[in-house]
C-alpha cells in the first residue's frame, strides 16, 4: 500500500491529534492524582503484609499493562508475577498460593476471562485488588479493596481504543510500586541486585565486584628496596604499589613518581618515595565514584582500602572498562 506524504495541512492535524492525545491523558492523570482512590493506602498496606507474591492479571490491553506492573513490582523488591487469565483457567491458578495477593485490571470490569480468577480468589480466600473504570462492575463488586480509575474519555479519535484508560491503570501501578519502595526503604543498591545486566546494572556496580584481591594486589612494605618496589610495580601490571607499614597503607607509589625520581630512585626505600595521604576507595563504593575520582585526579588505579582492615584490593581503570562504567 502506498502512502502519499504528509501535506503541511495533514502535518498541522497530526501535531493537533498528537497534543489532544497527550492533553487528555495527562489531564485523566491529573485528575487521578486529585482523586486518589480511596482504597489506595490499604493496598499497599496489604501488599506490605502479604507473605507471598502479587500476583498481576488483566486480558488485551489491560493485560500488557498487568505485565509491565508485575516487572516494575518484581525489580523493586516487590516479588510479582503475570499470570495470562486464560492460562490460569486451563492449569495456572496452581501458581497462586494462600500466601499471595491478586491484582485484576479491567477497564470494564466485565472481562470474562477474569471471572475464574475471580472466583478462585473468593473460593479460597485469596485478597484481591481491581483496578477498573466502573466501581459496580462484576470486578469491583467482589475485589476486598477497588481501586477505580476517573470515567475519562479515551484519548483515540474514536474514543474506543484503550488510550487513556490503559495510561491510568499504568500510573497507578507505578505509584503502587514507588510507595512500596518507599517503606521497604529500597536503596539503589538493593535495585542493582535485581539489574546486573545492561547499563542499569554497570552503575550499581561495586568497587568489590571489580577490583582485584590476594596476591594480585602490589603492595610492599615501607622498608622494601626500591629496586624490589620497581619489580612488584612491573610484575603486577597496575602501574602503582600501595605501600604499607603494620599492615596500614601509608602511601601509594605509581609510575609518575618513578619518574620524578629517576636520578636517586634506587638510593630510597619504598616509604620514602611514596605519596604520603593516598587517594583511596573502599569496597562498597559505587564503581561510578571510583571512576568520578579516577578521572579527577588523572590517575589510573586505586588502592582499595577496608578501613580497619587496611589494603584489600586495587582497581583499576581498565577493570570499569570492561565492567561497562567508563
Amino acid at each position: 500500500m502506498k502512502v502519499a506524504p504528509i501535506s503541511l495541512g495533514n502535518a498541522r492535524t497530526v501535531v493537533d491529534t498528537a497534543r489532544k492525545v497527550l492533553q487528555t491523558e495527562a489531564k485523566a492523570i491529573w485528575d487521578l492524582a486529585e482523586i486518589l482512590p480511596p482504597d489506595f493506602v490499604p493496598a499497599v498496606q496489604m501488599i506490605l503484609s502479604r507473605r507471598g507474591r502479587v500476583i498481576v492479571s488483566g486480558i488485551g490491553k489491560s493485560g500488557h499493562i498487568a505485565r509491565k506492573i508485575a516487572a516494575t513490582l518484581a525489580s523493586t523488591g516487590t516479588p510479582a508475577y503475570f499470570i495470562h487469565p486464560s492460562e490460569a483457567s486451563h492449569g495456572d491458578l496452581g501458581m497462586i498460593t494462600s500466601d499471595d495477593l491478586c491484582l485484576l485490571i479491567s477497564n470494564s470490569g466485565e472481562s470474562a476471562e477474569l471471572r475464574d480468577l475471580i472466583y478462585y480468589c473468593q473460593r479460597y480466600s485469596i485478597p484481591l485488588i481491581g483496578i477498573s473504570k466502573r466501581d459496580g462492575s462484576t470486578l469491583m463488586r467482589a475485589a476486598d479493596l477497588r481501586l477505580t480509575l476517573p470515567d475519562a474519555p479515551e484519548a483515540c479519535p474514536i474514543g474506543v481504543a484503550p488510550t487513556t484508560s490503559t495510561t491510568m491503570a499504568l500510573a497507578l501501578g507505578d505509584a503502587l510500586a514507588a510507595c512500596l519502595m518507599s517503606a521497604r526503604q529500597f536503596e539503589k543498591t538493593d535495585f542493582g541486585v535485581f539489574h546486573p545486566g545492561g547499563r542499569l546494572g554497570a552503575e550499581m556496580a561495586t568497587v568489590a565486584q571489580l577490583m582485584h584481591t590476594g596476591d594480585k594486589v602490589p603492595l610492599v612494605e615501607a622498608e622494601t628496596s626500591m629496586r624490589e618496589t620497581v619489580l612488584t610495580i612491573t610484575e603486577k601490571g597496575f602501574g602503582i604499589a600501595g605501600v604499607v607499614r603494620g599492615g596500614a597503607l601509608i602511601g601509594v607509589i605509581t609510575d609518575g613518581d618513578l619518574r620524578r625520581r629517576i636520578d636517586d630512585l634506587f638510593d630510597h626505600t619504598a616509604g620514602d618515595i611514596a605519596s604520603p595521604a593516598p587517594i583511596t576507595v573502599a569496597p562498597g563504593d559505587l564503581a561510578a565514584k571510583a571512576l568520578a575520582i579516577l578521572e579527577h585526579h588523572a590517575v589510573s588505579a586505586l588502592i582499595v582500602v577496608d578501613g580497619p582492615h587496611g589494603p584489600v584490593g586495587v582497581l583499576h581503570m581498565h577493570d570499569l572498562l570492561r565492567g561497562g562504567i567508563a
